[in-house]
């Protein structure tokens, strides 16, 4: 029998067993080393608050499930015996990130301490191509990834695919420039993935929109110091953006948050695939981008890399692109922060290298516009994001962070 609390309030969750605390106190110990590097059981003991037994007997079991390893000795200065020094383990459970966009496929394997392990880009038009197509195109670089990884004595345990668009339960419910609607990408990359030769391990799949996934990686790995609170937006050929507040991603009530690359910036505007007129991605869009600064759309990053070139020689057109461009990003980020209140603003993606340029006029319309007054351009607040940050590494992540959250629950996987 469930209990209940008062009327109109959610259902009270049974009293924590013995075998729930243990698990919490593994998780606890497994994170405290990861965020540490490398620290002792003494060092696990004052992070967390739990007597050194309890430590001890957490240890062991993490090290028999092959969770940690050990080496070497460590000297404190103090009395007493050196301490074995603790490290999460380089072989072992392992994640893969899986992400799909119109003109790449990008596939990550991390491992536990989140290190990039195997990394696999491949330059594609997924454009004219059916979602089944696309998605088994991505399942066989996935493929020869894991294939790598198993190499390299890492077992992933699960995968997880970084999709544009509106994404929900498995599913892309609309993703408008690659002309998906309703397309169920968890169940048509297990399928491809599970018919792939030599045969592999059946991973548990899960999928989630690519911004949101690029900015967890800003968030775990990236430069952000004490900033917990911030939005971060990815130019590619769309523009997709993502809001984390204390340190959480802030879904929306149908998980559609962030997608401010259609937002109106001019009623009368270009049309955009969205159906809409003069959205955010038709002035700093890549293709958008590209288009005005005399470039061909479809280059893709040889188009970008191209554009930072002219760029950095005072190319006009170029420079009179990317002016109007961060006009217009300042004007969108301007009502996003007077809503949100974020600490900064990361620019991902293609703006990543563009930001030299970008970043002055956006500055200048969050200046003019944002109320706190907190958004003056010497505030630093808006910035690049890490070269080390990526909706792959992400992705490849976000399976992790599950391991980390309840080990125990990974232990015969990561051992089978």
């Amino acid at each position: 029998m469930r209990l209940t609390g008062p009327v109109g309030r959610d259902p009270l969750e049974p009293k924590a067993g013995r075998d729930t605390v243990r698990r919490h106190n593994l998780s606890l110990v497994l994170r405290a080393v990861r965020d540490a590097g490398e620290i002792t059981r003494a060092g696990v003991s004052a992070r967390v608050g739990l007597t050194r037994a309890a430590i001890s007997s957490l240890v062991e079991q993490l090290l028999e499930n092959g969770f940690l390893s050990e080496s070497g000795k460590t000297f404190s200065g103090q009395a007493g015996r050196p301490g074995t020094v603790l490290k999460v383990a380089r072989t072992g459970v392992a994640g893969i990130g899986v992400e799909i966009n119109v003109d790449y496929v990008s596939v990550c394997v991390v491992d536990l301490a989140g290190t990039d392990r195997v990394r696999l880009v491949e330059h594609l038009d997924n454009r004219g191509a059916s979602p089944a197509r696309v998605l088994a195109r991505a399942a066989r670089i996935a493929s020869r990834a894991l294939v790598s990884a198993v190499e390299q004595d890492l077992r992933p345990v699960g995968s997880a695919l970084a999709l544009p668009g509106l994404v929900t339960a498995g599913t892309v419910r609309s993703a408008p420039n690659l002309g998906w609607v309703r397309v169920p990408a968890e169940d048509l990359f297990a399928e491809a993935l599970a018919g792939m030769r030599p045969r592999l391990p059946v991973l548990p799949v899960r999928s989630e929109n690519e911004a949101n996934l690029a900015a967890l990686a800003e968030l775990w790995f990236g430069g952000l110091g004490d900033v917990r609170t911030f939005l971060y937006l990815t130019g590619e050929i769309g523009v997709g953006g993502a809001l984390v507040l204390g340190g959480e991603l802030l879904r929306g009530a149908h998980g559609f948050a962030g997608e401010i690359g259609h937002v109106v910036v001019a009623p009368d505007g270009p049309e955009c695939r969205c159906g809409s007129r003069g959205c955010l991605e038709q002035y700093a869009g890549q293709s958008a981008l590209l288009r005005a600064a005399g470039l061909d759309e479809s280059d893709g990053s040889t188009g970008v890399a191209e554009l930072v070139h002219r760029a950095r020689a005072s190319d006009d057109r170029a420079l009179s692109a990317l002016a109007r461009a961060g006009l217009m990003l300042g004007r969108v980020l301007s009502g996003a922060v007077n809503l949100f209140d974020p600490d900064a603003v990361v620019l991902g993606g293609i703006y990543r290298p563009l930001v030299p340029w970008l970043a002055p006029p956006a500055a200048r319309e969050l200046s003019a516009r944002v109320v706190s007054g907190l958004w003056q351009p010497t505030a630093a607040r808006l910035r690049a994001s890490s070269p080390a940050t990526d909706a792959a590494r992400g992705a490849a992540a976000l399976v992790v962070q599950d391991v980390l959250t309840d080990p125990l629950a990974f232990s015969t996987r990561a051992a089978g």
